[in-house]
């Protein structure tokens, strides 16, 4: 049976709490848009690790600032998420700034991440690969890659195929490396389910959008308590790839799927690398507007584990939170099978 870590202790062991030295085996997921430097120094001093996405920050000057920031807040672990294909032209900048100013990890996002790997290393910095599936989680493997989320079909925003019960035992069985799972979690129990599954740790988004530290309007807090899980739908119409949002009546209205003329143009292979890049460029305009603005339509990513925020709390009360439940949860599993 797969050794689950005992969290009646004050600190867990696994190779993710060993690698990065926390105390839980949980990052906070870099949600674009979303994740503050409020939230990641909330986070890396309750004994998770948080990680910012460098396009959070609109020029290398503001990463700059950002990074100084939360070293100035916090001497524990933190992280940085770098899209490194080729829609994201700020990324060897971004690499580079964060590699001079020294972080712990990064996350990378589509495209290759052999530079990323590449130059962490020569500093001894983690470096962890998003993955959907098996073929691509051997390919950064064998770039060098410490780790790889996995993200499930379960996730907030962009979401894989394969649910986290088949993809985490899936890559367990073809990777040596960490798997971090990610997608469909917002409980201790929860966390606990993903342990015994064999993942190394957990990325945790969605429930940590409404909180006391997140940056985005109150309409958009407010949501993610009034919404439940079967409210969550796909829609390809922000990115043209396959992304979760909450089916606000605005949402409903404007429907998930691309029209007609957009489809037609993302199929032509001469315009369809423009057509998306239009399509991409619209919709991240569209979703920064609604997360800030009480008076923008209600255009709003989240996933299915915002069933579980009940209310607007602190990042150490859904930390703290967990904590108990993995007890409670841990204690049920023993007496199950004793």
């Amino acid at each position: 049976m797969t050794h689950v870590p005992n969290p009646h202790r004050s600190s867990m062991k696994t190779k993710l709490t060993e690698m990065l030295g926390i105390e839980l085996p949980i990052i906070m997921a870099p949600m674009f848009l979303v994740t503050n430097t409020k939230m990641i120094v909330a986070a890396a001093e309750n004994g998770i690790a948080g990680c910012i996405p460098a396009l959070n920050f609109r020029t290398i000057e503001e990463l700059e600032a950002g990074i100084k920031e939360i070293k100035s807040q916090t001497n524990r672990p933190f992280g940085v998420n770098i899209i490194v294909n080729k829609s994201n032209i700020l990324a060897k900048k971004q690499l580079y700034k964060c590699l001079d100013l020294g972080v712990n990890f990064f996350i990378t996002s589509l495209g290759s991440p052999e530079e990323v790997i590449r130059e962490s290393h020569k500093q001894g910095i983690k470096v962890f690969c998003d993955v959907i599936e098996e073929n691509y989680a051997k390919k950064v493997e064998d770039l060098g890659a410490d780790g790889v989320i996995a993200v499930n079909s379960g996730a907030g925003g962009h979401l894989g195929n394969i649910p986290a019960s088949v993809l985490i035992p899936g890559l367990k069985s073809v990777c040596k490396i960490p798997v971090i799972s990610a997608g469909g979690v917002g409980t201790g129990a929860g966390i606990v389910s993903m342990l015994s599954l064999g993942a190394d740790g957990l990325s945790i988004g969605s429930p940590f959008i409404a909180t006391h530290e997140s940056p985005v309007s109150q309409d958009y807090k407010d949501a993610c308590v009034k919404y439940r899980g079967e409210d969550i739908v796909v829609t390809t119409k922000l990115s043209g790839s396959r992304c979760t949002v909450i089916n606000t009546p605005y949402v409903q209205k404007i429907g998930t799927e691309q029209n007609i003329v957009e489809s037609v143009l993302n199929k032509n292979k001469q315009l369809k690398k423009y057509a998306k890049m239009l399509t991409y460029y619209k919709g991240m305009k569209a979703l920064e507007k609604a997360a800030f603005s009480a008076n923008y339509k209600s255009l709003w990513v989240a996933g299915s584990s915002i069933e579980f925020t009940k209310k607007i709390e602190s990042v150490s009360d859904i930390v703290t939170r967990y904590k108990t439940e993995m007890k409670e949860a841990q204690t049920k599993i023993n007496s199950i099978l004793e």
